[in-house]
């Protein structure tokens, strides 16, 4: 029997396995409540208020780990076509506007080169730390004066809430699987007293329209669940923290193929993402200087590529870790299967849609995110493509 959808009415919470979950159907469920899968269900009872949701979430709350986090939380243009500024812009004001309490802290970005180039100046001009960035190794700077710093998590939990306050439901706890024919199968886990993961009930729930957004899993899910082949991919991400001060005037540098995020009186270091990583690979740590180290061989390698022209990389101001589970990591999809992948999503059986964020959900999260609720909608028209 599918829920009866009251236009005003909020939705559901089911958080642990001591509430009864009623096995009902529903219109739409989506996979995965990181900023991505919290983003769609907002906007699609936003589009379709009649249309009953359900919001699905391995974790005990919305977007409890994994990329949503992890990711920089950097807003800016540099590196994204400017065919899609539209989106990155209409995504921009939803962020700095007041709905969802978001703290959108505007903060320059600064693309540091070796050599001169079109809209390039000098970065001495710049006041940056020379302890921090090496500026005669890398004399001239690209700026962005409009971009801005956020944390993604907190995008995830104010459009959760505000789905539920819409009239979504939202399943915590649970591990969802695709059973084909518009069914979903769903797995209630709870913790034992030696913290063991276990299932402890499982319900089969079917939906006329389902959103996988599950991040990095969400292309496997499809693969080995649906037997579809995708074109996407996924690699491991880690962001050591750089214990050096900064303040809520220190801008973003991007040098030597990494960006130093500055947050919490400090920097989070993000590399960039290279390549894909293969199917079984499991992160491990390396050696710096033939001491172990939680850092994995590919972040070792940005790091002592960096070393020249990132000064405070080779100091104690960065935090090595003895083992991988000490320095932050995560899963990041790459749509198309390509690190340039932008956010994209895509059909990929009759009533099933693939959402995918990448290395640059940051700037266009919020716009795929709609641009998938408004295809589901039957909605022609995207806010962005208004006169302006």
């Amino acid at each position: 029997m599918q829920r009866p959808v009251p236009d005003s009415a909020p939705g559901q919470v089911w958080a642990h396995t001591g509430q009864s979950f009623p096995a009902q159907d529903y219109d739409v469920v989506v996979l995965g409540a990181g900023r991505m899968g919290t983003a769609c269900a907002l906007f699609l009872r936003q589009l379709v208020p009649t249309r009953s949701l359900l919001l699905v979430e391995e974790g005990g709350l919305p977007n409890e780990d994994g990329a949503t986090l992890l990711s920089p939380g950097v807003w800016t243009t540099l590196d994204v076509p400017e065919s899609r500024w539209p989106e990155a812009h209409w995504t921009r004001t939803q962020l700095s506007a007041d709905t969802w309490d978001i703290t959108f802290q505007p903060r320059p970005v600064v693309d540091l080169h070796a050599t001169a180039g079109e809209a390039r100046i000098p970065s001495r001009d710049l006041t940056l730390d020379p302890e921090v960035v090496d500026v005669a190794a890398l004399p001239w700077a690209t700026v962005d004066t409009r971009a801005a710093t956020y944390r993604p998590g907190a995008v995830a939990l104010a459009t959760a809430q505000a789905a539920i306050r819409a009239g979504a439901d939202l399943l915590l706890n649970t591990r969802a699987h695709l059973g084909g024919d518009g069914r979903v199968v769903l797995e209630r886990l709870t913790v034992t007293n030696t913290h063991q993961i276990v299932v402890h009930e499982t319900h089969h729930v079917r939906a006329g329209t389902i959103v996988v957004a599950l991040g990095a899993h969400g292309s496997h899910a499809a693969e080995h669940d649906l037997g579809t082949h995708t074109a996407h991919a996924r690699a491991y991400r880690q962001a050591p923290r750089v214990n050096w001060p900064s303040t809520d005037a220190s801008p973003v540098l991007r040098a030597g193929g990494v960006t130093l995020r500055p947050q919490h009186g400090g920097y989070v270091l993000v590399p960039a993402i290279h390549h894909r990583d293969p199917a079984g690979y499991v992160p491990t740590g390396g050696r710096l200087t033939g001491v172990p180290t939680g850092l994995r061989r590919e972040t070792l390698e940005d790091l002592v590529a960096a070393l020249d022209v990132l000064p405070v990389l080779g100091t104690e101001a960065l935090e090595s870790g003895r083992s991988v589970s000490d320095v932050p990591g995560a899963w990041f999809a790459l749509p198309g299967g390509t690190p340039a992948g932008l956010p994209q999503h895509e059909q990929v059986a009759p009533g099933v849609h693939l959402l995918l964020g990448g290395p640059h959900a940051d700037t266009l999260g919020l716009s795929t995110a709609y641009d998938l609720a408004a295809t589901i909608a039957g909605v022609a028209e995207r806010p962005w493509d208004r006169p302006r």
